[in-house]
């Protein structure tokens, strides 16, 4: 199914009859991961998972998005989907989407529940390292940008993106390049206190090298009732990894029978 969401043609899934509950996926994925999660929440909820924007079957946006407009085009979708009342779950950049919407003011909606599967939102320390390349890679920028360097060296500064930058960054169009850099050089942590929720779940691959354990940690620390569940075996996706538990962890938590 689509919609209309802030003019970009959205796609989504939705079954079940109950409350509502909405998934995030992160980032360059889809719902299609969720597959599994959803064929378990269908039997007690109203489960709707969509593709954000640039990724699965929903256009990419004209600008660059920040966690603000992610946020403010989740909370658009809620509100045309009419719901007063949902539950939300979000994997990494929809674990990030969801801290800062929650964090809100004046939602015109009640949030009864929280699930972060290995979210994103805390930065990480930078290494010794990573700080250098960062710097060299400013520099050089700066040089390949400028008129001379342009004019000398007309492709250089695309080849020093693709050879510096992550997977991800290599794998995306501008506009998603430009909204990668946003949203993770944005800070969560100010916001995980103000949360406002009954209770948060936080479910953790042990062996996730992309939002480490620690993470959670962080979190757990920081969200007002929050619980972590840590997954053994498991890395950045324990509900692929390890789906006997995570539905497991997921049944308990929700009282699916």
């Amino acid at each position: 199914m689509f919609i209309n969401i802030n003019g970009i043609n959205t796609h989504y899934i939705s079954s079940g009859n109950g409350e509502n509950i909405l998934l995030l996926h992160g980032w360059g994925t889809s719902v299609e991961p969720f597959k599994g999660i959803i064929s378990l929440l269908e039997k007690k909820f109203c489960v709707t998972a969509l593709d954000l924007p640039g990724f699965g079957q929903t256009q990419e946006p004209e600008k660059a998005f920040g966690v603000d407009d992610f946020a403010d085009f989740v909370l658009e979708f809620i509100r045309q989907m009419h719901c007063k009342r949902l539950i939300l779950l979000g994997h990494s950049l929809g674990g990030r989407i969801i801290i800062k919407l929650a964090s809100r003011k004046n939602l015109p909606f009640e949030i009864s529940n929280i699930i972060l599967i290995d979210s994103a939102g805390v930065m990480p320390k930078k290494t010794i390292v990573q700080i250098v390349r960062q710097k060299a890679f400013k520099l050089s920028k700066r040089i390949l940008t400028s008129r001379l360097g342009s004019k000398v060296f007309p492709n250089a500064l695309e080849k020093l993106k693709n050879k510096m930058g992550s997977e991800d960054y290599k794998n995306a169009s501008e506009i998603m390049r430009q909204t990668l850099v946003r949203v993770v050089n944005e800070d969560l942590t100010p916001f995980m206190p103000k949360i406002n929720s009954p209770s948060t779940l936080l479910i953790w691959g042990e062996n996730d090298d992309a939002t480490p354990l620690s993470d959670g940690k962080i979190m757990e620390e920081l969200i007002p009732e929050a619980g972590l569940a840590i997954v053994k075996n498991a890395g950045h996706y324990p509900f692929l990894d390890q789906p006997y538990v995570v539905n497991s962890i997921l049944s308990s938590y929700l009282n699916i029978s």
